[in-house]
């Protein structure tokens, strides 16, 4: 193993150098991400539909079908798209420059003739303006580079993600990858219900039926930089005044919570810490503006595992 410096675990990624890119890469993982919502039965809060991180890129892991399963997987070492079955040898192929068109007959077809037939709903979702998969022409780029460094940003805040998911006994998803909204999220429960929201879609409507605080990363399209959120729904009173961690973290009333720059996280002298600290203290101030019992749903396994 190399030992790499904390720009190299936290590369730069300019939302800028990359946009065309981020944009085509997210319609390819909405294609793949709604072939796992198709393939899993219906969890709450939508959890079934996730990617996850993996060790080369993204993953749907093991999906049903029928008395079998496959995987789809986004290498993003090697660059390809592999598809793993438990029936034959699967299938590869090369990820490069593509439209969300070739990309979407060039998967559906090799599903097929693997023997793997699957109908999704071939328009993207949460998107202004969606252009069926099939008619997309417009987007087609891949930057190699940039993807390798997506990845590993991925890859280490997953990391980072589940040491912070680890300190909470409650209800809490598991660390994981929203192609909808293309980014990487956990999101901690209270246990009360929460009241429904209005004109809610069937996405929100589900997602949102419980008081929850959530923290996630992403690439940064429509804020122009990528950054860490934390957010509470529904928000309570004074959130927005509260005090943070680190110093350079703060409220966006346009995007409604709080932001810490990936920049600025690439320049702390602990990277982990800060990300750490950023979602413990918001999530407190959430906690305790929603009498969150919090305090007892908190857990410290280094302690219990040392008692006999």
């Amino acid at each position: 193993m190399s030992n790499l410096s904390n720009t190299e675990i936290y590369p730069s990624l300019p939302l800028a150098e990359w946009q065309d890119t981020n944009d085509t890469l997210h319609l390819w993982t909405q294609i793949v991400g709604k072939i796992r919502l198709e393939q899993t039965p219906m969890l709450n809060e939508w959890w079934n539909t996730t990617l996850y991180v993996s060790p080369h890129g993204l993953t749907t892991s093991a999906m049903p079908y029928k008395n079998e399963s496959f995987a789809i997987d986004f290498d993003f070492i090697n660059h390809k798209l592999i598809v793993q079955t438990s029936f034959n040898d699967g299938f590869t192929f090369k990820l490069e420059s593509m439209s969300v068109t070739d990309f979407y007959n060039k998967l559906m077809s090799e599903l097929k003739s693997n023997d793997i037939e699957v109908k999704i709903t071939a328009i993207p979702d949460e998107l202004e303006n969606p252009i069926p998969f099939a008619e997309d022409t417009k987007h087609a780029a891949y930057d190699a580079e940039y993807v390798y460094r997506f990845w590993r940003v991925l890859l280490k805040v997953d990391q980072v993600f589940k040491e912070f998911r680890s300190r909470f006994t409650g209800k809490c998803s598991p660390v994981h990858f929203f192609w909808g909204s293309f980014d990487l999220a956990v999101t901690r429960f209270s246990g009360k219900d929460a009241p429904p929201r209005e004109n809610a879609d069937r996405i929100t409507r589900i997602a949102y039926d419980q008081e929850v605080i959530s923290h996630g990363f992403w690439t940064g399209k429509g804020f122009g930089e990528a950054a860490f959120y934390a957010y509470a729904a529904p928000e309570p009173k004074g959130f927005s005044e509260q005090k943070v961690k680190p110093q350079a973290a703060f409220y966006s009333k346009e995007m409604g919570e709080f932001l810490l720059k990936y920049e600025d996280i690439r320049q702390s002298e602990n990277s982990d810490q800060a990300i750490l600290d950023f979602m413990q203290s918001t999530y407190e101030a959430g906690a305790d503006l929603t009498n969150w019992d919090w305090k007892n749903l908190e857990i410290d396994w280094t302690k219990v595992l040392k008692d006999k």
